[in-house]
C-alpha cells in the first residue's frame, strides 16, 4: 500500500516532566509495541483544540487531570512521522499514512499517588516510569525515533 494521498492523523501530545527534570513514559499494552515506551499522545477529536486534546489523552492514559499539571509549553510547530510498510493500512483502519502531532510540555504538580494506568478502559500502559529526556529517542518504536530527538531539543532547556 502507497502512503501517496493519505493524510496525517491529526494527534496531540504531552511531555510530563516531574521536579527532578524527569519525563513519565508509559510501556505500551500494544503487543506490536512491546518493549517500547511512549508519552502519553493520541487523536485529536473533530472541533477539539491541541491544548484540550493534550490535556485528555494526558487524563485518560494517564490519570493525570489538568489541575495537576502546569502547561509550561507546546511546540512550536506540529511534527510528523510516517508509518512504516508493514503497518501501513493496519494500524486506524488504513485512513492515515502517519501522524502530525501537536507537543505540550508541562510540569506534573500532583504526587506518584495521582497516576492511574488504569483510568481509562482499555487501558494504554502496562508500567511506567520516570526517565532522562535524553533517554526518550531510544526508548521510542524506530519510527517516532525523529520527532522525539526533535522534542528534546526543543523543549530541552524548558524542562
Amino acid at each position: 500500500m502507497s502512503p501517496e494521498g493519505l493524510p496525517y492523523r491529526p494527534c496531540a501530545g504531552f511531555m510530563l516532566v516531574n521536579r527532578d527534570g524527569l519525563v513519565f513514559v508509559g510501556q505500551r499494552v500494544d503487543p506490536s509495541a512491546h518493549g517500547f515506551w511512549q508519552m502519553p499522545q493520541g487523536g485529536i477529536d473533530k472541533g477539539e483544540d491541541p491544548r484540550t486534546a493534550a490535556l485528555r489523552e494526558l487524563e485518560e492514559e494517564v490519570g493525570v487531570a489538568a489541575h495537576l499539571v502546569e502547561v509550561i509549553a507546546q511546540s512550536a510547530q506540529p511534527y510528523r512521522y510516517d508509518l512504516p510498510p508493514e503497518l501501513l493500512g493496519k494500524v486506524w483502519k488504513g485512513k492515515y499514512r502517519g501522524q502530525e502531532q501537536h507537543w505540550f510540555l508541562g510540569r506534573f504538580l500532583g504526587e506518584e499517588t495521582d497516576i492511574d494506568l488504569d483510568a481509562h478502559e482499555p487501558p494504554e500502559f502496562n508500567a511506567w516510569r520516570w526517565v532522562a529526556p535524553e533517554l526518550l529517542p531510544e526508548l521510542i518504536v524506530p519510527f517516532k525515533r525523529d520527532v522525539y530527538a526533535a522534542l528534546v531539543a526543543e523543549f530541552g532547556n524548558l524542562i
